[in-house]
């Protein structure tokens, strides 16, 4: 492989350096993100969980109602 000259090294490697930096912090930000979605995919259950529970609570107090 041909050597690259120094001036176009010179111009060239701050620039890929900078991008070099911009993608990392866009893997880091990525990688956060996706800890969210972690997150908030453990809860689902837990949300549907008490979404059934509210629903057999309003059904209940239904009932009740009903025979008071």
């Amino acid at each position: 492989m041909e050597k690259i000259p120094g001036w176009i090294e010179r111009m060239l490697m701050p620039k890929l350096n900078e991008l070099s930096g911009e993608i990392k912090a866009l893997h880091t930000r990525i990688d956060a993100v996706d800890s969210r979605f972690d997150s908030l995919e453990a809860r689902i259950p837990v949300m549907e969980k008490m979404a059934e529970f509210e629903v057999r609570l309003a059904e209940l107090e239904r009932k009740l109602s009903v025979h008071a």
